[in-house]
C-alpha cells in the first residue's frame, strides 16, 4: 500500500484508509464540509494503461458490489440523498459523511419513482436513493448519478496503479490541506509545471473528482490534486469536462507520468538514454525555470522525452554531460519550413539541433581543439573530421596539385573560408579567408 501521508478525520475516520492528507494539516473543532475547489476535464481519451485500470462504468452497467463514499459538498448538506430503508426517512448527509455504501441493485416497489439500494459497510443498514424520474432506465442513461458518492473503485485502482510513482506536475494550481479533521485547503501557484514529484499517498477526494493524489517535490513540500479518471458516476456531462478552467482536475490536466511508463510514446522511448550534441548555439530552460544558452557543440544525455498535448513538441529533458545539470528543451520531430528559422525550417526539429553521439568519439578529433571547433574556427594541423565539425560540409572540393586539395565555404549564412588539406596527412596547411 501506498505510504500515506497523516490520514484522520474524527474519531470514525481514524482506520479509514482513504482519508489522506498533507502534512502540516491541523487539528480543528469543527469538521465541515467545505466545496471543492472547482475544475475539472479531460481533453482527451484516456491513454491505454490508464484506461485498463481504470474504466468507466455507465450507472445503467452498475455491478452489485461496487463502492462508492459518501462525499457530500455544502448543497448536499441542504438536499439529502439518502433514505433509510427500514424507516423511510431522509438521513443527512452529514451523518452519512466518509461512510462507504455498497451497490445492491435497483427496484420498484410499486411508487412513482425506483429505488437504487445501498448497504453500508459502517453501520451495516440499508438506505436507497430514489430516482428523479419515472424509471431506473430513463434516468441511468443520463450523467448525473448518484449524488454525494464518490466511486471507490477509481481509489482503489489508483492507490494500486500509482504506488511510489514518480510524476510531472502540469496544472497551473494544487492544493495543501489545512485541516486534519476538516476540509480546508489553500491553493497554491507556484508550483512550475514540469516539475517531477513522488506520489506519497491516494486517497479519495470529491464525488465529482474522486481520486487525491498528494505528491512531494524534491524539497519534500506535498501538495496534492482531486482528479477524475473513469469518470464513474461523476456527475458531470461529457461537455462539462471541456470547459478550459476544469482541466487540472483530470489526471491528464494535473499530472503526467515519466516516459518510461506512458508519457513518451514508443516512437519517442528509443531516444531516452542517447548521448547527443547541439549543432548551433541554442536556448535551453535550466533547473530554476531560467533561459541559458547551450554553446555549439554541447553535449547531452536525454534523459526524458514528453509529448505536449496538440502540438508537434515534445519536451526533452537532458543532463548536461560536462556539468551534470538538467536541462529541458522543446523539441519536434516534423520537419515544417517556417519563414525566419534557420534554412526556412525549424531551428528546434530534432535532426537539425542535434547530432546524435559525442564529438570527442569522432575519429580525429581532439580535446583541445574543441574551443576553436565550437567557435567554427579551422586552423593549421586540424583534420579533416575537425574542419567538418566546426565548419560543416563544404560548398566544394577541389584538387590543387598532387600534394593539395582545398574546401571552400561560401554558403550565403556563412563567412567565406577556403581551407587547404594537406593529400597525405588529411590536415590543415592553411586557412584562407
Amino acid at each position: 500500500m501506498v505510504v500515506m501521508a497523516v490520514a484522520v478525520i474524527g474519531a470514525s475516520a481514524q482506520e479509514n484508509k482513504y482519508i489522506v492528507k498533507t502534512k502540516g494539516a491541523k487539528k480543528t473543532v469543527v469538521a465541515t464540509s467545505a466545496e471543492d475547489p472547482q475544475a475539472a476535464k479531460e481533453t482527451e481519451e484516456p491513454q491505454d494503461t490508464l484506461s485498463r485500470f481504470f474504466r468507466h462504468v455507465s450507472m445503467c452497467d452498475w455491478g452489485e458490489g461496487m463502492r462508492f463514499m459518501v462525499i457530500p459538498d455544502k448543497k448536499d448538506m441542504v438536499i439529502k440523498t439518502f433514505a433509510d430503508a427500514e424507516t423511510g426517512q431522509m438521513v443527512s448527509s452529514l451523518k452519512l459523511r466518509h461512510k462507504i455504501m455498497v451497490y445492491q441493485g435497483h427496484e420498484n416497489t410499486g411508487g412513482l419513482h425506483e429505488r437504487v439500494n445501498f448497504k453500508c459497510e459502517d453501520d451495516g443498514k440499508a438506505y436507497y436513493f430514489e430516482v428523479p424520474t419515472a424509471s431506473f432506465d430513463d434516468y441511468c442513461f443520463g450523467k448525473l448519478g448518484v449524488p454525494t458518492l464518490a466511486y471507490l473503485g477509481d481509489v482503489d485502482a489508483a492507490i494500486e496503479f500509482f504506488k511510489d510513482k514518480t510524476l510531472f506536475t502540469l496544472a497551473s494550481e494544487y492544493y495543501v490541506d489545512t485541516e486534519l479533521d476538516g476540509d480546508g485547503y489553500k491553493t497554491i501557484t507556484d508550483v512550475k509545471p514540469g516539475t517531477e514529484v513522488k506520489v506519497v499517498a491516494v486517497g479519495v477526494g470529491t464525488r465529482n473528482f474522486p481520486v487525491k493524489i498528494i505528491v512531494a517535490d524534491e524539497s519534500g513540500r506535498e501538495f496534492y490534486q482531486n482528479v477524475a479518471i473513469s469518470k464513474t458516476n461523476s456527475g458531470m456531462r461529457d461537455e462539462e469536462f471541456e470547459i478550459s478552467n476544469m482541466k487540472f482536475h483530470t489526471f491528464r490536466g494535473a499530472f503526467e507520468l515519466p516516459a518510461d511508463n506512458m508519457a513518451a510514446s514508443s516512437a519517442y522511448k528509443k531516444y531516452i538514454g542517447k548521448e547527443v550534441y547541439t549543432l548551433y548555439a541554442s536556448v535551453f530552460t535550466d533547473q530554476n525555470g531560467k533561459p541559458t544558452k547551450a554553446a555549439r557543440l554541447s553535449t547531452f544525455r536525454i534523459k526524458d522525452v514528453r509529448a505536449q498535448r496538440g502540438t508537434h513538441y515534445v519536451k526533452m529533458t537532458l543532463r548536461g554531460l560536462g556539468s551534470g545539470k538538467t536541462y529541458t528543451k522543446e523539441v519536434t520531430f516534423v520537419s515544417q519550413d517556417v519563414s525566419g528559422d534557420i534554412a526556412g525550417t525549424h531551428e528546434d526539429l530534432y535532426d537539425n539541433l542535434f547530432a546524435e553521439g559525442n564529438p570527442l568519439d569522432i575519429p580525429g578529433v581532439k580535446k583541445e581543439h574543441m574551443v576553436d571547433i565550437q567557435k567554427g574556427v579551422a586552423r593549421p594541423g586540424f583534420t579533416e573530421a575537425e574542419v567538418l565539425l566546426a565548419l560543416g560540409e563544404p560548398s566544394s572540393r577541389r584538387e590543387v596539385d598532387d600534394k593539395t586539395y582545398t574546401m571552400e565555404y561560401k554558403s550565403v549564412n556563412q563567412r567565406y573560408a577556403c581551407v587547404f588539406m594537406d593529400k597525405k596527412t588529411k590536415k590543415v596547411k592553411s586557412v584562407k579567408h
